[in-house]
């Protein structure tokens, strides 16, 4: 198999624009992967299928990632003006220090495909897509009419992780039923006190409901209270 840098070029060649990035993976298997530009990775899907060399004509899994927002933390040097007194009169200096500022880098979802060739014998091709963010902006193209074997994986990651798959012939849920409101393997899920919305027998699941319950209470007679003339 021709190694990920030559498929990348491979791409950029059969798909003007494509906007393939490289993605090294710093691990013992060194299992680099691409990652695609949600606008061209439809057409670069169906040249990996198509090319004669490639052959990419099975997808074998497709993984769902959640990246939630992260603050970074930077060292930067800045100069400021100080007042420094010199043999017992007042100058204005300028000293450089060095100052750690805090950014926050936006999270998104990230689905992950891994191709094989059945008819040249190769594999996998590791190939990314991530969404613009984790909240309004989580769609990306389905691959679905490219490898049929898309169609259940991403219906998970739909269910589980949220991200829309634009032309997916059949995308609902898979695992959840259809009035469940949340992505059971985002990180900032919160599991419900009662799965049955009944009460339960399980003693530590009971246990934390009734604590909510009592907590809730507490809160609905202070605000009665404060209400009170």
């Amino acid at each position: 198999m021709k190694s990920v840098e030559e498929i990348k070029a491979a791409i950029e060649a059969a798909v003007p624009g494509a906007g393939v990035e490289f993605v090294p993976n710093p691990g013992p298997a060194a299992e680099h992967s691409l990652r695609l530009a949600p606008e061209s990775a439809l057409a670069v899907a169906t040249f990996l299928r198509d090319d004669a060399d490639l052959a990419f004509d099975f997808l074998s899994n497709v993984t769902g990632i959640d990246w939630p927002d992260k603050e970074i933390a930077e060292k930067a040097k800045v100069k400021r003006q100080v007042i420094k007194t010199v043999e017992g009169v007042d100058q204005q200096l300028e000293e450089t220090v060095e100052e750690t500022r805090k950014r926050v880098e936006p999270g998104c979802l990230e689905a992950v495909y891994h191709l094989y060739s059945i008819a040249k014998k190769h594999g996998p091709l590791v190939l990314r897509m991530k969404t613009a963010n984790r909240s309004d902006q989580v769609e990306l193209p389905s691959f679905t009419p490219v490898w049929r074997s898309a169609e259940f994986q991403e219906r998970e990651i739909f269910d589980l992780y949220g991200i829309v798959f634009r032309g997916h012939p059949d995308l609902r849920r898979l695992l959840m039923w259809d009035g469940f409101k949340d992505h059971p393997m985002r990180k900032d899920y919160v599991e419900p006190d009662d799965y049955e919305y009944e009460p339960t027998a399980h003693d530590e699941v009971l246990k934390r409901a009734q604590e909510h319950k009592s907590r809730e209470q507490g809160s609905g007679n202070r605000e009665q209270g404060s209400g009170i003339a």
